[in-house]
């Protein structure tokens, strides 16, 4: 029998053969070029061995498999564009295209082999691997809560190629099938029965022997859409059905996707077109999109982003290597309100002891309280159990006397953003903590630098800044003063880890990096209303760019009031040059005159009923000094000012050394703020439109639209050389 690296393949007695998929070295399985090889000697040697009745695919490790190794498909994009310089693009779309197709020519290979294949999955099956379980003819889950399935490739700008958008489409309802598809989320084994992507869901110990006996008991080795008579789950496309599902599908892919994420064009055209063809065609349909879509800038953009650079920052990335692992058990939180809060909630979630600090008992016990309703909610929603929220709340202790900090390992102060409140803190808490305790700062704009003069320890004390809600925003922000030290920085670090969200690591300035970018796009949309663009339009140019929500909407999230307090405090601080005059009579009208604080008090650029949809202020009108018709309008323009004025923020922070990795920037800008996904995030921007036609598009904003738009001397050298964000940063490690 035939040796693998990467499968160990047997065959018992009856004549069935388990292949185990167990690759060496790795904590999960991939789809890489060698699995794909070793996959088809197992397939033609089930297929040509009369003594094998079929094969029962299933793996040696936690999980069945994450799908294909993404740097491989990158890979052969790499090798199209070398083909196409040595033999032309023709010769080299062709090489491109068959090799794109393989992994989907290998897996209809197995479902035409004539003899019966069954998936055998426990943990994780996603993308590659879940479309691998859709050409076996059988598909067994385990009943385990950490078994998912899924075709999650929309977002990293994939879909998936290799067969899963003509299979599914085939296995149910058209309209679940495009949701599915589009949404990629990850499925449980139940859910996943009830919607016909998987057969049967067994124990974890059985699911091996069920697989078998499926086989042995006369499995069919023919998939139903290959049996004579198949009918589609909504009927044919043409067909009175099928034009109930198509042109609300693609209203509402208009509707979410503003027509910026090829990838989820090329799903609907697929299914579309594939439905209408016999499986073989269908297939090549699919393969000829993916080939398209894994050439795009888009695909590009976001598989770096969103898979290479997430997975190095989660791994720690920007980890100090001379420092050693620290074992985190017990932290303190000063400050009991929304953000203190919510800050113990994620810690006491991730299994650590925490301390709530408040200048009372009952405020701290309120903070608690917190808790104990953000696990309810869980619980009403079926996420949770009552044991889980009895469990995390005996982890938290409130408390109003700083002695109780002494055996904290990390101290986070969230009390209110004024300096002297902070300085207070600091030394209130410096006096009881042990001296190999970490001091960090929730702060979202004060320097960490000016607020480490407090500390008697400035090397062990560093910013945490977490984004609001804190429950649900993945970014945390890591600050480094001037004096912070390594041992801090791995702290932090370690910290962000255990409560699972993503670090960045930002050198100190006024606003860090996140808040400095959306302050320019709030700060856009502020000067477009004034201008008199109609505050709809405005909106809706900020939603077709790519931003989950326009300027005005997110004023009014993050409050009118604190758009307010922090310029009014940025004149105090840095004098009137800083700021926008006419932005801050706009904002003054809107929360001293008119008390509009934003979605906190419901009302703000919006109304806020309690009982309907939010709706734009009809009042807006009357704070505009001129109006102008929708129709004299450029949205291309106003699309292009909303985004260019957070690139190029972003490029003034790598310039002034408070970004040094371009991953963080672009991973940031996501996480943090919704930067167009598509994109790949602020930096990704810049790149993938070239330096020199970024410049050449800010110059001409600025000539329109005044200096804000000047690209810095950074922009323009790049623009001179050629160089990209990524390109410095890989010479800077190289050097």
């Amino acid at each position: 029998m035939t040796k693998f690296t990467n499968f160990r393949f047997e065959v018992d007695g009856d004549g069935i053969a388990l292949a185990t998929w167990d690759m060496p070295g790795r904590s999960m399985n991939v789809i890489t070029n060698e699995v794909m090889g070793e996959l088809a000697q197992i397939v033609e040697t089930v297929a040509n061995d009369e003594t094998i009745k079929g094969c029962v695919i299933t793996s040696g490790k936690e999980s069945f498999s994450g799908g294909a190794d993404l740097s491989m498909l990158q890979e052969s994009k790499t090798q199209f564009e070398t083909l196409a310089k040595e033999k032309g693009p023709e010769e080299a779309m062709s090489a491109f295209f068959e090799e794109s197709r393989r992994l989907s020519q290998l897996y209809r290979r197995l479902e035409t082999s004539g003899k019966p294949f069954v998936a055998a999955i426990h943990g994780v099956c996603l993308g590659g691997a879940f479309e691998l379980a859709l050409a076996c003819h059988q598909r067994i889950v385990s009943d385990a809560d950490a078994t998912r399935v899924g075709l999650p490739e929309i977002k990293v700008g994939l879909f998936p190629g290799a067969g899963g958008t003509q299979r599914v489409a085939r296995l149910m309802q058209t309209g679940d099938a495009l949701q599915m598809l589009l949404k990629g989320d990850q499925i449980r084994s139940l859910m996943a029965r009830n919607m016909g992507l998987v057969h049967q869901v067994v124990p974890r110990d059985q699911l091996v022997q069920t697989a078998k006996d499926w086989i042995r008991n006369g499995g069919s080795a023919e998939a139903p859409w290959d049996q004579k008579g198949f009918r589609l789950p909504s009927n044919k496309v043409y067909s009175a059905a099928g034009m109930q599902i198509w042109p609300p599908a693609n209203a509402i892919y208009r509707r979410e996707t503003q027509d910026n994420y090829p990838a989820a064009r090329a799903i609907l055209e697929a299914v579309y077109q594939g439905l209408q063809l016999p499986m073989d065609q269908a297939l090549k349909v699919e393969s000829r999109y993916f080939a398209k879509i894994l050439r795009s800038k888009e695909a590009a953009a976001m598989i770096r982003t969103f898979f290479l650079s997430m997975q190095e920052l989660n791994k720690g990335a920007r980890r100090p290597k001379n420092v050693p692992p620290s074992s985190l058990k017990k932290i303190g939180v000063v400050g009991a309100g929304f953000m203190g809060a919510s800050i113990a909630y994620v810690t006491a979630g991730a299994g650590m002891e925490v301390v709530l600090v408040d200048r009372d008992v009952e405020s701290a016990e309120k903070g608690k309280a917190h808790s104990h309703k953000l696990m309810t909610d869980r619980i009403m929603k079926g996420r949770a159990k009552t044991a889980d929220r009895d469990a995390l709340l005996a982890r938290i202790t409130a408390s109003a006397d700083y002695n109780n900090l002494k055996e904290c390992d990390l101290v986070i102060e969230a009390v209110f953003e004024d300096p002297k409140v902070k300085a207070e803190v600091i030394q209130k808490v410096e006096a009881v903590i042990r001296p190999d305790c970490i001091f960090a700062s929730n702060t979202s704009t004060l320097p960490i630098s000016g607020l480490a003069k407090a500390s008697q320890r400035p090397d062990e004390f560093i910013g945490i800044h977490f984004f609001s809600p804190v429950e649900k925003m993945m970014l945390v922000e890591v600050i480094l003063g001037k004096q912070t030290g390594d041992k801090a920085l791995a702290t932090a670090l370690d910290f962000v880890r255990a409560i699972k969200k993503t670090p960045i690591v930002v050198n100190d300035s006024r606003g860090f990096f996140a808040n400095r970018c959306v302050l320019g796009y709030i700060l856009e949309g502020h000067l477009m209303f004034l201008e008199g663009v109609p505050p709809a339009m405005i909106e809706n140019a900020g939603k077709q760019a790519g931003m989950p929500v326009g300027p005005l909407s997110l004023n009014d999230e993050v409050g009118v009031d604190l758009g307010l307090k922090i310029l009014r405090a940025t004149k105090e601080q840095l004098g009137e040059a800083a700021i926008v005059p006419a932005q801050e009579q706009l904002l003054t009208t809107l929360v001293d005159k008119e008390g509009r604080l934003g979605r906190k008090n419901r009302k703000g650029f919006y109304d806020y009923p309690e009982n309907g949809q939010k709706r734009l202020w009809p009042g807006l009108k009357d704070l505009q000094p001129k109006h102008l018709e929708a129709e004299t309008l450029d949205m291309q323009e106003l699309k292009k000012r909303l985004l260019v004025t957070q690139a190029l923020e972003a490029a003034r922070t790598v310039e002034e050394g408070v970004i040094t990795d371009p991953r963080e920037a672009d991973v940031g800008s996501i996480l943090g703020f919704g930067f167009a996904p598509y994109t790949g995030g602020v930096l990704s921007y810049i790149d993938f439109m070239g330096a020199k036609a970024f410049v050449e598009l800010c110059r001409d904003l600025q000539a329109r639209h005044g200096d804000r738009f000047a690209p810095p001397k950074l922009l323009l050298d790049m623009a001179a050389s050629g160089e990209t964000f990524y390109g410095r940063a890989e010479a800077r490690k190289a050097a």
